[in-house]
């Protein structure tokens, strides 16, 4: 029983979605990012709320990253975040999170 429970948790653990905040901070997301507050760019929650409710915003949104954009939260312009800075598995994990906030 012990041995099955053992693993178990090791399956769930290694088909967990990745960590999310770890990827966005490995990429560099966090350096004008914050989860409740505007730094550089918007907070994670005001993105969220912003883009609630809209079917395509995950893929819209992963757009924006992979091309850079400017104008939708202000003057500053978001630079691209190539697959070398952040995985298409960690953005769509990421964006999923950015949303559920």
């Amino acid at each position: 029983m012990y041995r099955t429970v053992l693993l178990l948790a090791g399956l769930l653990a290694a088909t967990a979605a990745p960590a999310s905040p770890e990827a966005m901070s490995k990429a560099g997301c966090v350096a004008c990012h914050a989860q409740d507050k505007k730094l550089v760019g918007p907070a994670f929650k005001d993105i969220a709320a912003k883009y609630r409710g809209q079917k395509e915003a995950a893929v819209q949104l992963a757009d924006k990253v992979r091309k850079g954009g400017k104008g939708v939260w202000g003057p500053i312009p978001m630079p691209p975040s190539g697959p070398d800075k952040i995985s298409d598995a960690d953005l769509k994990a990421s964006l999923d999170w950015v949303l559920a906030q």
